[in-house]
């Protein structure tokens, strides 16, 4: 289906009433990033994200006619949420650090819904043309196996930047990506061909757990998402390995680190307008401790309840309180009083019937300088069941 060509327009300026502030179509045709995906995956640097290198999921990636066969154009938008930080509690270690996208209503719903307006727009537009035609569309805003980054650039959002994520020379890159999948032949807005990172490595640098791994040999940017604060925090459903618990700090959902120090972002970054992403009660740098006993305090069903329209549900109750328990730890790390403050949730956790959340309790509780965690550690220690829960506990014991 071609449709008149003023159609394109109309449709960007429907996007951008809806607050959709950046905007492209990009062609249906196979993406030409497949090499550098299997690749990665290969190398394992997926993690435990399965599903990431499933046969059937790499092959949508790599074609989009899998997932829509009559799909002809995609529309590719961006949404921006970037807020401030208080500058007060951004550098406090007593107070657990929640990426920015998150604190606010789910981003997947606030997408959606408005991709899904703007697909009704298209329909009742090309309905009401002369040949009366309809419209086949599908919304997807982070949650089907397709390259939504590969297909912003080759709609002429952005470059991927040094630390994997989308970059617009004119906003940097706090916004979401969302698309629209058409049966309608939109043209095409063309590539972005240019890549603006140039020598600077901040994002390399800065990064704690050292997950961002530069460019290869053909200039795609590399991440060991093993590695990642975000993949730790959010997609690991097991233990956090050993040695990058200290690197974590206070961070206890996602990590913004690598945007935060982006030129880009420092020079075009501005507040969303968007009421939905400001951060809802308790997220904005809330206290350590008292996230962590409102945590304990709930089942996980309370836990689903409580977080139902947050991004915050993925990790479930016992992937929150295992970040916590770590960011817990980092901090009693620091001081005596820290550790004084530290110790009441911890040995809540301690006995928590998670052994997630025990274990990292048990590492977190022999953090303290002071070894004043010794005591309920040597109580746990004699009614631990669990093998490897038991191992946490006689290391944080130097047994």
């Amino acid at each position: 289906m071609t449709p008149p060509p003023e159609l394109t327009a109309r449709l960007e300026a429907k996007a951008r009433a809806l607050g959709l502030s950046l905007f492209g179509v990009a062609g249906a045709e196979p993406s030409a990033h497949m090499p550098y995906y299997a690749d990665w995956v290969a190398r394992e640097r997926h993690g435990g994200m399965g599903y990431l290198a499933r046969e059937d999921s790499v092959a949508r990636r790599a074609d989009l006619r899998g997932t829509m066969d009559t799909v002809a154009s995609v529309v590719v938008v961006g949404h921006e949420y970037y807020h401030e930080d208080d500058p007060a509690r951004a550098g406090d270690p007593a107070r657990g650090v929640v990426a920015r996208y998150a604190r606010g209503e789910d981003y997947h719903h606030v997408l959606k819904n408005k991709l899904l307006a703007l697909q009704a727009w298209l329909e009742d537009e090309v309905r009401s043309g002369p040949a009366g035609d309809s419209v086949q569309a599908r919304v997807y805003v982070d949650t089907g196996p397709i390259l939504e980054r590969d297909l912003a650039r080759r709609a002429g959002l952005g470059w991927f930047g040094k630390n994997t994520v989308l970059i617009d020379p004119r906003r940097g890159s706090w916004f979401l990506l969302g698309l629209l999948l058409v049966d309608v032949e939109l043209p095409a807005s063309g590539p972005f061909e240019e890549e603006h990172c140039g020598s600077c490595n901040a994002c390399i640098d800065a990064c704690p757990t050292d997950a961002l791994l530069g460019r290869d040999a053909d200039g795609a940017p590399v991440i060991d998402a093993r590695r990642c604060i975000s993949y730790l925090t959010i997609e690991l459903r097991d233990v956090i390995p050993l040695e990058l618990r200290p690197l974590m700090g206070n961070r206890v959902f996602g990590c913004d680190i690598c945007q935060e120090v982006c030129p880009w972002n420092a020079k075009f970054a501005a507040p969303t307008s968007e009421p939905a992403y400001a951060a809802r009660a308790g997220l904005d740098g809330p206290r350590l401790v008292d996230f962590a006993h409102s945590l304990l305090d709930m089942s996980e069903k309370a836990y689903q309840r409580a977080y139902a329209e947050s991004p915050l549900a993925r990790p479930r109750r016992k992937g929150m309180l295992r970040n916590l328990c770590v960011a817990l730890g980092n901090w009693a790390a620091t001081d005596s009083v820290a550790a004084v403050d530290a110790l009441a949730p911890l040995s809540r956790a301690l006995n928590d019937g998670q052994p997630l959340v025990r274990a990292h309790a048990a590492w977190a509780l022999g953090q303290f300088s002071d070894g004043a965690g010794a005591p309920a550690l040597e109580s746990r220690r004699e009614v631990e069941d669990i093998d490897w829960v038991a191992s946490e506990i006689s290391g944080s014991l130097g047994m």
